[in-house]
Protein backbone atom coordinates (compact mmCIF):
# COMPACT_ATOMS: atom_id res chain seq x y z
CA UNK A 1 0.00 0.00 0.00
CA UNK A 2 1.34 3.43 -1.38
CA UNK A 3 1.83 6.04 1.84
CA UNK A 4 1.83 9.47 1.56
CA UNK A 5 5.65 9.70 1.68
CA UNK A 6 6.10 7.65 -1.06
CA UNK A 7 3.37 10.37 -3.45
CA UNK A 8 5.89 12.98 -2.32
CA UNK A 9 8.60 11.34 -3.48
CA UNK A 10 7.14 10.78 -7.25
CA UNK A 11 5.84 14.17 -7.45
CA UNK A 12 9.26 15.30 -6.52
CA UNK A 13 10.89 13.11 -9.43
CA UNK A 14 8.41 14.38 -11.91
CA UNK A 15 8.90 18.19 -10.96
CA UNK A 16 12.93 17.12 -10.76
CA UNK A 17 12.62 15.85 -14.74
CA UNK A 18 10.28 18.45 -15.51
CA UNK A 19 12.73 21.38 -14.43
CA UNK A 20 15.83 19.16 -16.18
CA UNK A 21 13.50 19.09 -19.54
CA UNK A 22 13.14 22.60 -19.39
CA UNK A 23 16.53 23.37 -18.38
CA UNK A 24 17.79 21.16 -21.14
CA UNK A 25 15.36 23.07 -23.80
CA UNK A 26 16.51 26.87 -22.33
CA UNK A 27 20.17 25.76 -22.70
CA UNK A 28 19.10 24.24 -26.61
CA UNK A 29 17.47 27.66 -27.54
CA UNK A 30 20.57 29.96 -28.96
CA UNK A 31 19.75 33.60 -29.92
CA UNK A 32 21.87 35.57 -32.68
CA UNK A 33 22.29 39.09 -32.17
CA UNK A 34 21.94 42.12 -34.63
CA UNK A 35 25.74 41.77 -35.34
CA UNK A 36 26.17 38.20 -35.77
CA UNK A 37 25.42 35.25 -38.20
CA UNK A 38 24.38 32.12 -36.46
CA UNK A 39 25.25 29.36 -38.97
CA UNK A 40 23.61 25.75 -37.51
CA UNK A 41 24.88 22.84 -39.39
CA UNK A 42 24.23 19.21 -38.98
CA UNK A 43 20.83 17.77 -39.73
CA UNK A 44 19.14 21.07 -41.35
CA UNK A 45 17.50 19.69 -44.33
CA UNK A 46 17.94 17.78 -47.34
CA UNK A 47 20.68 19.02 -49.82
CA UNK A 48 21.46 22.06 -47.20
CA UNK A 49 24.45 22.28 -45.79
CA UNK A 50 23.82 25.24 -43.02
CA UNK A 51 21.25 27.43 -42.26
CA UNK A 52 22.25 31.12 -41.62
CA UNK A 53 20.02 32.58 -38.92
CA UNK A 54 20.79 36.97 -38.61
CA UNK A 55 19.19 38.62 -35.96
CA UNK A 56 16.81 35.49 -34.74
CA UNK A 57 16.71 32.70 -32.58
CA UNK A 58 16.49 29.01 -33.15
CA UNK A 59 16.04 25.44 -31.08
CA UNK A 60 19.65 23.30 -31.72
CA UNK A 61 18.64 19.53 -31.77
CA UNK A 62 21.52 18.36 -29.00
CA UNK A 63 23.99 15.47 -30.88
CA UNK A 64 21.72 16.16 -34.19
CA UNK A 65 22.63 20.34 -35.20
CA UNK A 66 25.08 22.29 -33.91
CA UNK A 67 25.98 26.03 -34.17
CA UNK A 68 28.59 28.92 -34.90
CA UNK A 69 28.92 32.56 -35.07
CA UNK A 70 29.95 34.86 -37.83
CA UNK A 71 30.90 38.20 -36.83
CA UNK A 72 30.19 41.17 -38.77
CA UNK A 73 32.20 43.71 -37.63
CA UNK A 74 33.47 45.56 -41.00
CA UNK A 75 36.64 45.44 -41.41
CA UNK A 76 39.87 47.08 -43.15
CA UNK A 77 41.72 46.02 -45.49
CA UNK A 78 45.11 48.01 -46.81
CA UNK A 79 46.29 47.61 -50.54
CA UNK A 80 49.34 49.17 -51.12
CA UNK A 81 49.50 48.02 -54.73
CA UNK A 82 52.93 48.71 -56.50
CA UNK A 83 53.99 48.36 -59.77
CA UNK A 84 50.68 47.18 -61.64
CA UNK A 85 51.14 47.48 -65.34
CA UNK A 86 48.49 50.07 -66.99
CA UNK A 87 47.34 49.65 -70.60
CA UNK A 88 50.67 51.21 -71.68
CA UNK A 89 53.00 48.58 -70.18
CA UNK A 90 53.72 51.55 -67.76
CA UNK A 91 54.19 50.42 -63.78
CA UNK A 92 52.07 52.33 -61.41
CA UNK A 93 51.48 52.44 -57.81
CA UNK A 94 48.26 52.46 -56.15
CA UNK A 95 47.61 52.11 -52.18
CA UNK A 96 44.40 52.07 -51.38
CA UNK A 97 42.60 51.03 -48.57
CA UNK A 98 39.05 49.35 -48.39
CA UNK A 99 36.53 48.46 -46.01
CA UNK A 100 34.75 44.81 -46.01
CA UNK A 101 32.46 42.89 -44.00
CA UNK A 102 30.62 39.94 -44.35
CA UNK A 103 27.21 40.48 -46.28
CA UNK A 104 23.64 39.60 -44.76
CA UNK A 105 22.13 38.65 -47.96
CA UNK A 106 20.71 35.23 -47.83
CA UNK A 107 22.43 33.73 -50.84
CA UNK A 108 25.85 35.50 -50.01
CA UNK A 109 25.23 34.36 -46.02
CA UNK A 110 25.36 30.80 -47.31
CA UNK A 111 28.77 31.51 -49.09
CA UNK A 112 30.25 33.11 -45.85
CA UNK A 113 28.68 29.79 -44.14
CA UNK A 114 30.63 27.11 -46.21
CA UNK A 115 34.43 29.39 -46.59
CA UNK A 116 34.51 31.69 -43.34
CA UNK A 117 33.15 29.72 -40.84
CA UNK A 118 35.72 28.93 -38.10
CA UNK A 119 38.37 31.28 -39.21
CA UNK A 120 39.82 34.31 -37.48
CA UNK A 121 39.15 37.91 -38.29
CA UNK A 122 42.90 38.11 -39.39
CA UNK A 123 42.81 35.54 -41.80
CA UNK A 124 39.71 36.54 -43.53
CA UNK A 125 41.24 39.97 -43.57
CA UNK A 126 44.57 38.00 -45.86
CA UNK A 127 42.28 36.72 -48.01
CA UNK A 128 40.01 39.27 -48.96
CA UNK A 129 43.53 41.72 -49.48
CA UNK A 130 44.34 38.61 -51.79
CA UNK A 131 41.70 39.12 -53.85
CA UNK A 132 41.19 42.84 -53.86
CA UNK A 133 44.81 43.11 -55.01
CA UNK A 134 44.10 40.90 -57.85
CA UNK A 135 40.98 42.68 -59.28
CA UNK A 136 42.91 46.21 -59.18
CA UNK A 137 45.93 45.10 -60.87
CA UNK A 138 43.22 43.65 -63.52
CA UNK A 139 41.46 47.02 -63.72
CA UNK A 140 44.69 48.52 -63.99
CA UNK A 141 45.63 46.57 -66.16
CA UNK A 142 42.63 47.49 -68.73
CA UNK A 143 42.93 51.68 -68.67
CA UNK A 144 45.95 54.08 -70.24
CA UNK A 145 48.08 56.36 -67.74
CA UNK A 146 45.78 59.41 -68.43
CA UNK A 147 42.19 57.66 -67.72
CA UNK A 148 43.68 56.53 -64.28
CA UNK A 149 44.71 60.17 -63.58
CA UNK A 150 42.04 61.83 -64.89
CA UNK A 151 39.27 59.85 -65.00
CA UNK A 152 39.65 58.70 -61.03
CA UNK A 153 35.96 57.81 -60.98
CA UNK A 154 36.18 55.63 -63.67
CA UNK A 155 38.98 53.67 -61.68
CA UNK A 156 37.07 53.55 -58.94
CA UNK A 157 33.45 52.21 -60.02
CA UNK A 158 35.81 49.72 -62.11
CA UNK A 159 37.45 48.58 -59.38
CA UNK A 160 34.11 48.33 -57.35
CA UNK A 161 32.76 46.48 -59.53
CA UNK A 162 35.09 43.79 -60.24
CA UNK A 163 36.10 43.32 -56.34
CA UNK A 164 32.45 43.08 -55.46
CA UNK A 165 31.69 40.25 -58.03
CA UNK A 166 34.47 38.49 -56.09
CA UNK A 167 33.72 39.07 -52.52
CA UNK A 168 30.70 37.46 -52.87
CA UNK A 169 31.43 34.14 -54.13
CA UNK A 170 33.44 34.22 -50.79
CA UNK A 171 30.34 35.55 -48.47
CA UNK A 172 31.89 39.15 -47.97
CA UNK A 173 30.10 42.26 -49.13
CA UNK A 174 32.63 45.44 -50.07
CA UNK A 175 31.53 48.79 -48.24
CA UNK A 176 33.82 51.50 -49.38
CA UNK A 177 36.73 52.27 -51.62
CA UNK A 178 39.37 54.88 -51.17
CA UNK A 179 42.55 55.03 -53.60
CA UNK A 180 44.76 57.67 -51.90
CA UNK A 181 47.33 58.28 -54.60
CA UNK A 182 48.26 57.00 -58.00
CA UNK A 183 52.26 57.60 -58.91
CA UNK A 184 53.99 55.40 -61.60
CA UNK A 185 57.94 54.93 -61.40
CA UNK A 186 58.78 56.59 -64.64
CA UNK A 187 57.43 60.19 -63.79
CA UNK A 188 54.94 60.05 -66.39
CA UNK A 189 52.31 61.02 -64.67
CA UNK A 190 54.00 63.58 -62.67
CA UNK A 191 55.11 65.26 -66.39
CA UNK A 192 50.85 65.07 -67.17
CA UNK A 193 50.75 66.85 -63.85
CA UNK A 194 53.41 69.69 -64.81
CA UNK A 195 51.72 69.89 -68.45
CA UNK A 196 48.65 70.32 -66.71
CA UNK A 197 50.28 72.94 -64.52
CA UNK A 198 51.97 74.88 -67.30
CA UNK A 199 48.94 74.72 -69.71
CA UNK A 200 46.72 76.49 -66.44
CA UNK A 201 49.55 78.89 -66.04
CA UNK A 202 49.31 79.78 -69.65
CA UNK A 203 45.71 80.06 -69.90
CA UNK A 204 45.99 81.81 -66.92
CA UNK A 205 47.95 84.69 -68.74
CA UNK A 206 45.89 84.61 -71.80
CA UNK A 207 43.11 85.48 -69.55
CA UNK A 208 44.51 88.45 -67.98
CA UNK A 209 45.59 89.79 -71.49
CA UNK A 210 42.24 89.44 -73.04
CA UNK A 211 40.71 91.00 -69.62
CA UNK A 212 43.72 93.59 -70.44
CA UNK A 213 42.20 94.04 -74.08
CA UNK A 214 38.66 94.24 -72.99
CA UNK A 215 38.92 96.96 -70.99
CA UNK A 216 40.33 99.35 -73.72
CA UNK A 217 38.45 98.24 -76.59
CA UNK A 218 35.43 98.74 -74.00
CA UNK A 219 37.14 102.22 -73.44
CA UNK A 220 37.40 102.75 -76.94
CA UNK A 221 33.70 101.78 -77.43
CA UNK A 222 32.49 103.69 -74.73
CA UNK A 223 33.75 107.08 -76.45
CA UNK A 224 32.85 105.67 -80.14
CA UNK A 225 29.10 104.95 -78.61
CA UNK A 226 29.24 108.59 -76.66
CA UNK A 227 30.20 110.36 -80.28
CA UNK A 228 27.29 108.28 -82.07
CA UNK A 229 24.78 109.00 -79.67
CA UNK A 230 25.32 112.61 -79.69
CA UNK A 231 25.57 112.91 -83.31
CA UNK A 232 22.39 110.94 -83.10
CA UNK A 233 20.72 113.16 -81.00
CA UNK A 234 21.15 115.96 -83.06
CA UNK A 235 20.30 114.19 -86.23
CA UNK A 236 17.12 112.82 -84.22
CA UNK A 237 16.30 116.82 -83.20
CA UNK A 238 16.76 117.85 -86.92
CA UNK A 239 14.85 115.06 -88.10
CA UNK A 240 12.05 115.84 -85.46
CA UNK A 241 11.90 119.19 -87.00
CA UNK A 242 11.54 118.23 -90.31
CA UNK A 243 8.80 115.69 -90.07
CA UNK A 244 6.72 118.10 -87.88
CA UNK A 245 6.59 120.29 -90.70
CA UNK A 246 5.93 117.57 -92.92
CA UNK A 247 3.12 116.62 -90.48
CA UNK A 248 2.05 120.24 -90.50
CA UNK A 249 1.85 120.04 -94.68
CA UNK A 250 0.21 116.59 -95.06
CA UNK A 251 -2.38 117.82 -92.32
CA UNK A 252 -3.12 120.86 -94.02
CA UNK A 253 -3.45 118.62 -97.45
CA UNK A 254 -5.73 116.25 -95.77
CA UNK A 255 -7.87 118.92 -94.52
CA UNK A 256 -8.36 120.28 -97.88
CA UNK A 257 -8.46 117.20 -99.65
CA UNK A 258 -11.01 115.51 -97.00
CA UNK A 259 -13.13 119.06 -97.71
CA UNK A 260 -13.39 118.40 -101.20
CA UNK A 261 -13.96 114.86 -100.85
CA UNK A 262 -16.87 115.76 -98.66
CA UNK A 263 -18.55 118.61 -100.71
CA UNK A 264 -17.94 115.82 -104.02
CA UNK A 265 -19.83 113.22 -101.27
CA UNK A 266 -22.64 115.17 -100.64
CA UNK A 267 -22.97 115.89 -104.41
CA UNK A 268 -23.53 112.48 -105.18
CA UNK A 269 -25.39 111.61 -102.15
CA UNK A 270 -28.11 113.74 -103.53
CA UNK A 271 -27.89 112.72 -106.83
CA UNK A 272 -27.97 109.24 -106.27
CA UNK A 273 -30.87 109.70 -103.77
CA UNK A 274 -32.95 111.64 -106.55
CA UNK A 275 -31.90 108.19 -109.27
CA UNK A 276 -33.22 105.82 -106.58
CA UNK A 277 -36.50 108.20 -106.31
CA UNK A 278 -37.02 107.37 -109.79
CA UNK A 279 -35.58 103.78 -110.29
CA UNK A 280 -38.18 103.05 -106.84
CA UNK A 281 -41.08 104.76 -109.11
CA UNK A 282 -40.60 103.03 -112.13
CA UNK A 283 -39.94 99.87 -109.91
CA UNK A 284 -43.46 100.59 -108.77
CA UNK A 285 -45.31 101.09 -111.40
CA UNK A 286 -43.09 97.86 -113.33
CA UNK A 287 -44.44 95.81 -109.99
CA UNK A 288 -48.34 97.33 -110.42
CA UNK A 289 -48.46 96.28 -114.18
CA UNK A 290 -46.62 92.11 -113.97
CA UNK A 291 -49.42 92.50 -110.98
CA UNK A 292 -52.19 93.19 -113.07
CA UNK A 293 -50.64 90.77 -115.94
CA UNK A 294 -50.71 88.13 -113.03
CA UNK A 295 -54.50 88.93 -112.00
CA UNK A 296 -55.67 88.48 -115.89
CA UNK A 297 -53.29 85.20 -116.18
CA UNK A 298 -54.72 83.21 -113.10
CA UNK A 299 -58.37 84.27 -114.03
CA UNK A 300 -57.32 82.80 -117.95
CA UNK A 301 -56.07 79.97 -116.63
CA UNK A 302 -58.44 79.57 -114.21
CA UNK A 303 -61.36 79.90 -116.78
CA UNK A 304 -59.71 77.67 -119.56
CA UNK A 305 -56.97 75.71 -118.41
CA UNK A 306 -58.50 74.43 -115.32
CA UNK A 307 -61.46 72.88 -116.90
CA UNK A 308 -59.38 71.32 -119.98
CA UNK A 309 -57.44 69.67 -117.49
CA UNK A 310 -60.54 68.34 -115.18
CA UNK A 311 -61.93 67.22 -118.31
CA UNK A 312 -58.31 65.70 -119.78
CA UNK A 313 -58.00 64.14 -115.97
CA UNK A 314 -61.54 62.56 -116.36
CA UNK A 315 -60.70 61.13 -119.65
CA UNK A 316 -57.02 59.87 -118.29
CA UNK A 317 -59.39 58.36 -115.41
CA UNK A 318 -62.24 56.10 -117.61
CA UNK A 319 -59.54 55.17 -119.91
CA UNK A 320 -57.54 53.43 -117.55
CA UNK A 321 -60.66 51.88 -115.59
CA UNK A 322 -61.78 50.83 -118.94
CA UNK A 323 -58.12 49.34 -119.65
CA UNK A 324 -57.95 48.20 -116.20
CA UNK A 325 -61.48 46.14 -117.08
CA UNK A 326 -60.13 44.45 -120.58
CA UNK A 327 -57.08 43.72 -118.73
CA UNK A 328 -58.88 41.83 -116.06
CA UNK A 329 -61.47 40.39 -118.47
CA UNK A 330 -58.31 39.18 -120.58
CA UNK A 331 -56.72 37.58 -117.60
CA UNK A 332 -60.01 35.79 -116.50
CA UNK A 333 -60.37 34.49 -120.04
CA UNK A 334 -56.86 33.28 -120.21
CA UNK A 335 -57.13 31.59 -117.12
CA UNK A 336 -59.97 29.95 -118.14
CA UNK A 337 -58.54 28.48 -121.73
CA UNK A 338 -55.47 27.69 -119.67
CA UNK A 339 -57.50 25.85 -117.13
CA UNK A 340 -59.51 24.28 -120.04
CA UNK A 341 -56.23 22.89 -121.38
CA UNK A 342 -54.76 21.81 -118.30
CA UNK A 343 -57.66 19.78 -117.77
CA UNK A 344 -57.69 18.21 -121.63
CA UNK A 345 -54.02 17.66 -121.18
CA UNK A 346 -54.07 15.63 -118.06
CA UNK A 347 -56.92 13.83 -119.32
CA UNK A 348 -54.53 13.00 -122.48
CA UNK A 349 -51.95 12.32 -120.01
CA UNK A 350 -54.05 10.20 -117.83
CA UNK A 351 -55.54 8.07 -121.26
CA UNK A 352 -52.01 7.61 -122.56
CA UNK A 353 -50.47 6.34 -119.30
CA UNK A 354 -53.72 4.15 -118.84
CA UNK A 355 -52.56 2.69 -122.51
CA UNK A 356 -49.29 2.59 -121.56
CA UNK A 357 -50.22 0.56 -118.52
CA UNK A 358 -52.40 -1.95 -120.22
CA UNK A 359 -50.12 -2.30 -122.92
CA UNK A 360 -47.31 -2.77 -119.75
CA UNK A 361 -49.79 -5.86 -118.53
CA UNK A 362 -50.56 -7.07 -121.38
CA UNK A 363 -47.01 -7.80 -122.45
CA UNK A 364 -46.35 -9.44 -119.22
CA UNK A 365 -49.28 -11.23 -119.44
CA UNK A 366 -47.86 -12.36 -123.15
CA UNK A 367 -44.72 -13.71 -121.55
CA UNK A 368 -42.56 -14.84 -124.30
CA UNK A 369 -44.71 -14.23 -127.72
CA UNK A 370 -45.12 -11.06 -127.49
CA UNK A 371 -45.98 -10.94 -131.25
CA UNK A 372 -49.46 -12.57 -129.44
CA UNK A 373 -49.65 -9.03 -127.76
CA UNK A 374 -49.58 -7.35 -130.97
CA UNK A 375 -52.58 -9.70 -132.58
CA UNK A 376 -55.07 -9.03 -129.98
CA UNK A 377 -54.67 -4.93 -130.37
CA UNK A 378 -54.92 -5.78 -134.37
CA UNK A 379 -58.09 -7.44 -133.62
CA UNK A 380 -59.12 -4.18 -131.76
CA UNK A 381 -58.54 -2.32 -134.46
CA UNK A 382 -60.46 -4.50 -137.18
CA UNK A 383 -63.64 -2.11 -136.75
CA UNK A 384 -61.76 1.28 -137.48
CA UNK A 385 -59.91 -0.50 -140.88
CA UNK A 386 -63.16 -1.82 -142.28
CA UNK A 387 -64.80 1.41 -141.50
CA UNK A 388 -62.05 3.14 -143.17
CA UNK A 389 -62.25 0.59 -146.21
CA UNK A 390 -65.90 1.36 -146.17
CA UNK A 391 -65.35 5.24 -146.26
CA UNK A 392 -62.71 4.61 -149.07
CA UNK A 393 -65.74 3.93 -151.36
CA UNK A 394 -68.67 4.86 -149.89
CA UNK A 395 -68.75 8.13 -152.60
CA UNK A 396 -68.15 5.89 -155.46
CA UNK A 397 -71.24 6.60 -157.99
CA UNK A 398 -71.88 3.52 -160.56
CA UNK A 399 -74.86 4.62 -162.34
CA UNK A 400 -74.93 1.79 -164.32
CA UNK A 401 -73.31 -1.55 -165.59
CA UNK A 402 -73.40 -3.44 -168.53
CA UNK A 403 -72.03 -6.83 -168.57
CA UNK A 404 -70.79 -8.78 -171.65
CA UNK A 405 -70.72 -12.56 -170.52
CA UNK A 406 -68.98 -13.75 -173.49
CA UNK A 407 -67.62 -17.24 -173.61
CA UNK A 408 -64.08 -15.39 -174.17
CA UNK A 409 -63.35 -15.86 -170.54
CA UNK A 410 -59.80 -17.18 -169.62
CA UNK A 411 -59.75 -19.84 -166.85
CA UNK A 412 -63.41 -20.96 -166.99
CA UNK A 413 -63.96 -17.61 -165.65
CA UNK A 414 -66.82 -14.86 -167.02
CA UNK A 415 -66.63 -11.01 -167.31
CA UNK A 416 -68.10 -10.60 -164.84
CA UNK A 417 -65.70 -12.18 -162.42
CA UNK A 418 -63.12 -10.41 -164.12
CA UNK A 419 -64.91 -6.66 -163.49
CA UNK A 420 -65.65 -7.71 -159.64
CA UNK A 421 -62.26 -8.58 -159.27
CA UNK A 422 -60.93 -5.50 -161.00
CA UNK A 423 -63.56 -3.34 -158.50
CA UNK A 424 -62.07 -5.02 -155.88
CA UNK A 425 -58.04 -4.50 -156.75
CA UNK A 426 -59.21 -0.88 -156.88
CA UNK A 427 -59.95 -0.50 -153.54
CA UNK A 428 -57.08 0.30 -150.74
CA UNK A 429 -55.42 -2.63 -149.81
CA UNK A 430 -55.53 -3.27 -145.87
CA UNK A 431 -51.87 -3.95 -146.22
CA UNK A 432 -51.45 -0.70 -147.40
CA UNK A 433 -53.30 1.60 -144.89
CA UNK A 434 -51.44 -0.35 -141.98
CA UNK A 435 -48.34 0.22 -143.43
CA UNK A 436 -49.20 4.04 -143.68
CA UNK A 437 -50.43 3.69 -140.19
CA UNK A 438 -46.78 2.09 -139.44
CA UNK A 439 -47.97 -0.87 -138.42
CA UNK A 440 -47.15 -4.31 -139.55
CA UNK A 441 -49.90 -6.78 -139.47
CA UNK A 442 -49.75 -10.39 -138.44
CA UNK A 443 -48.44 -13.49 -140.70
CA UNK A 444 -51.73 -15.32 -140.47
CA UNK A 445 -53.30 -12.08 -142.50
CA UNK A 446 -51.33 -12.27 -145.14
CA UNK A 447 -48.53 -10.19 -146.93
CA UNK A 448 -48.61 -8.29 -150.07
CA UNK A 449 -46.13 -9.06 -152.93
CA UNK A 450 -43.15 -6.76 -154.38
CA UNK A 451 -43.16 -6.68 -158.12
CA UNK A 452 -40.02 -9.05 -157.80
CA UNK A 453 -42.38 -11.56 -156.76
CA UNK A 454 -44.61 -11.08 -159.34
CA UNK A 455 -41.94 -11.56 -162.02
CA UNK A 456 -40.59 -14.71 -160.25
CA UNK A 457 -44.13 -15.85 -160.05
CA UNK A 458 -44.96 -15.12 -163.88
CA UNK A 459 -41.95 -16.92 -165.11
CA UNK A 460 -42.68 -19.86 -163.25
CA UNK A 461 -44.70 -22.55 -164.45
CA UNK A 462 -47.79 -23.72 -163.10
CA UNK A 463 -47.03 -27.43 -161.68
CA UNK A 464 -51.07 -28.00 -162.44
CA UNK A 465 -50.45 -27.22 -166.12
CA UNK A 466 -53.18 -24.28 -165.91
CA UNK A 467 -52.54 -21.19 -167.77
CA UNK A 468 -50.81 -18.12 -165.59
CA UNK A 469 -52.89 -15.74 -164.09
CA UNK A 470 -53.02 -12.01 -165.77
CA UNK A 471 -50.36 -9.77 -163.98
CA UNK A 472 -52.40 -8.02 -162.62
CA UNK A 473 -54.98 -9.95 -160.96
CA UNK A 474 -51.74 -11.67 -159.31
CA UNK A 475 -50.39 -7.96 -157.89
CA UNK A 476 -54.09 -7.73 -156.84
CA UNK A 477 -54.03 -11.22 -154.74
CA UNK A 478 -52.94 -11.34 -151.37
CA UNK A 479 -51.21 -14.52 -149.95
CA UNK A 480 -52.45 -16.15 -147.04
CA UNK A 481 -50.59 -18.03 -144.47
Amino acid sequence: MTTGMDWIILVGGLLLLLLLSLATAFSCYKRCRSDQIMVVYGKVGTGESARCIHGGAAFIWPLLQGYQFLDLTPMNVDADLKGALSQQNIRIDAPASFTVGISTTPEIMKNAAERLLGLSLGNIRDMAQEIIMGQMRQVIASMTIEEINSDREKLIDGVTKSIATELDKIGLRLINVNIRDVTDQGGYIEALGQEAAAKAVNEAKVKVAQARRDGEVGSALADKERTVQVASSEADAKEGENESAIRVAASEATRRSNEAESQEKAETAERIAQANIEANSYDAKKRAEEARADVERATRYANEIVPAEIQRDRVRVHAEAEAQKDRVEAEGRADAIRSVQTAEADGIRAKLEGRAEGFKRLTEAAGSRPDLAINLLMVEQMPTLVEAQAEAIKNIKIDKITVWDGAGGKNGESSTQNFIRSLGGALPPLHAIAAQAGIDLPEFMGSVQSDRDIKKSDAKPESDGDPAPHPRASADKTKTG
